[in-house]
Order: C-alpha cells, then structure tokens, then sequence
C-alpha cells in the first residue's frame, strides 16, 4: 500500500455508506484483492459504518456529505457540485446508488471527469409510491450522463439501463473462497436456519418469521439464526416473540464472522421481494450450505446445485414443507463450480483493476 505515492491511481466510489451490506460487501473485497500500490479507493459517502476504520487502514480517503434524503436533491447536488470543484484530480468516479447515481453522474459530468461508471445492484426500487417516482426521475439522468454501464447481473442491467442494458459489463460478486471455504460444524443436535440480510422490506423477515413458525410446528429442535441491522428490526422481533417464537429465534446484530454463521448452519433461507444478485447466495454455497431463495432472487446467483427457488405465492407452509424435505444430512465442496462460474473476488478484483488502469492511462 502506497497512500502517498502520486503515481497510484485514486478511484473515488460514491455510496451511500460505508456498513454491511451487499454492494459494500463487493466493494471491499475487490478493495482487499486489488494491488494497491496501483490503484487506491476513495469515497464519498453519507452514513459511517463498519468498514470506515478498514477503508482508512487500507489508505482510503472518506469524504462526507449529507444523503439525498437528508438534506433534499437541491442541497445534496450543491454539495457535489463543490466537492468534485474542490477535487478536479480524480478522473474515475465510481457511483453504486443505483437510481440516485444519475444525479452524481450528471454533476460529475458537469466538472469534466472523464470516466463515470453507474454500477447497478439492484432490480427495483425500495420505498413509498413518492421515493419511486424521485428515484425514477434521476434514474433517467444516468444513461446520458455516464460513460460506462455496470451491473451485478443481466436483471439488474435492465432495470437501470433499459434500452442501454446490453452494454453493460457485468461485474461478478465475487467472493473469498478462502475466507468462505468449505466446513462442516453444523450442530447435529439442532436444525438451523440462518439469514444475513438487513432488516428491510426487500428482504421480506415477516414471511421469514411465518416460515419458519411452520417448521417449527413440526421439528421441535428448529432454531433461526438471523443476522443484521435495519429499520424493520424490531417489528421482526416483535413478530417472533409475538409467535411464540422469542427462545427459538436469535437476532445477533451485525455479524463480522459471517462464515462461521454459515458453517453451523443447515440451511441458509432470504425469501427477498427483488434482488440484484444477492452475494451472500455466493457466500453460502461456497460453504456448502442449502439454499432457499424466492424466485425473485436472478438465476446468476446458483453457482451449484444447493439453492433452490421458490415462489413466494406458495406461502409460508409450502415453503416450510420444502426445507424440512431437504438432505441436510452432508455438505459438500462447491468452490471449485463457484470458481468456475467467475464468483472467485481475485477474478473480479483483476477486471476492475484492470479496466481502472487501462481508462486512467486515456487521460
């Protein structure tokens, strides 16, 4: 790492926060794979989190301004407006907020830098029929105002880029497959279900909770594990105590050791509303872990024959049925197809890097 070093490449990436979730999980594994004596990550962000004390560790600068839905539209493009005047040295920005990266697009483009990347990881828009339509009206900035496309699978292109989908690159969620390698520790004398996914309506908790009540109206020894933070935490946990449900449900937070979360696990279940890929499917097959996803989740995301896609209009017991029919009896090794299917962060670390390098050396 050479922070200072003024012939490393600075790449400036635009988010929303720099916590736990899943577009931020990819950015900082590229981060931790890429050489970074060639190229460093900067970012512009809204909301701490617990990567910050890594980013700066790894010679990242963080830059903070108010979010769109803090402080209005008007006041968050004044301060990207003074923010990229104020810093004409970078020449690739990298923005991962989804529809709203049409206005960081269009300001970028306004102070002449070159190289503008809006990197969708999505498939639909959270929020009230009002944030749609306010997300849909910046939506359209992006595609006239960006330079490149990317996307974390072929859905996601079309939902952020429309007609302009198939130039996209679409960009793998790779994953550590020595960090999420295969092990066995479930405990044999409890069927454990697990979930890490923030707690919002995209991820759907409350059928989750309806779910696995079903199951455990069936297998006594049933346990759910869930993993995260979000806003709809606690009316989940109010849900499952509301259930019955208090002593056989876990909320343990954010969860640093995801792996070892995995590897006790039999089953890993994320019935989400929509998805842009969903890593953490990587991440549980890697480790060998049976998956049950709603079918809204794209079909990038098997990288091995352990997931399976369900509907959720077959509601909460057929789904229930399902994962107590399933052989959790032994694990096996899925990295090498996960490998195989382009999911391997050293992959995905060496075309970012890559592709930084080459359009940096253009101006």
């Amino acid at each position: 790492m050479c922070e200072n070093n003024p012939k490393t490449i600075r790449i400036l990436h635009c988010v929303a926060g720099v916590g736990r979730g899943g577009y931020e999980a990819l950015i900082m594994n590229v981060y931790r794979h890429i050489d970074t004596d060639k190229v460093q990550f900067d970012f512009l962000y809204s909301f701490d989190g617990v990567y910050k004390e890594e980013i700066e560790k790894l010679g990242g600068k963080l830059y903070k301004i108010p979010f769109i839905t803090q402080c209005g539209p008007f006041a968050y493009a004044n301060n990207l407006d003074k923010f990229f005047k104020e810093h004409p040295e970078y020449k690739i920005v990298h923005s991962h907020m989804d529809k709203f990266s049409g206005i960081v697009m269009k300001c970028a483009k306004k102070h002449n830098v070159p190289v503008r990347i809006a990197h969708s990881h999505n498939t639909a828009n959270e929020g009230n029929f009002i944030y749609h339509i306010v997300k849909d009206y910046y939506g359209k900035m992006v595609n006239p105002n960006c330079t490149h496309r990317f996307a974390c699978s072929d859905e996601a292109a079309k939902w952020m880029f429309k007609d302009k989908a198939d130039s996209a690159l679409i960009v793998k969620n790779g994953v550590d497959l020595s960090r999420f390698a295969f092990k066995d520790t479930t405990d044999k004398d409890k069927f454990t279900i697990c979930c890490v996914a923030r707690f919002t309506q995209q991820k759907n908790h409350s059928f989750l909770i309806d779910v696995f009540k079903k199951i455990c109206d069936k297998k006594q020894n049933a346990r759910l594990l869930l993993a995260g933070s979000g806003p709809l935490k606690k009316q989940t946990e109010q849900k499952a105590e509301s259930l019955g449900l208090k002593d056989k449900v876990e909320f343990l937070g954010d969860v640093s050791d995801v792996p070892s979360l995995l590897y006790k696990s039999d089953v890993f279940c994320l019935p989400s509303l929509f998805e842009g890929l969903g890593i953490v499917f990587i991440e549980a097959q890697s480790c060998g872990v049976k998956c049950v996803a709603s079918d809204n989740v794209p079909k990038e995301a098997k990288v091995s024959d352990d997931i399976s896609f369900l509907s959720l209009d077959k509601g909460a017991q057929f789904w229930a049925d399902y994962i107590l029919n399933l052989d959790v009896s032994s694990k096996k090794d899925n990295s090498q197809s996960v490998r195989q299917r382009g999911y391997d962060i050293a992959n995905t670390a060496k075309i970012l890097e890559d592709f930084y390098i080459e359009n940096w050396r253009k101006y």
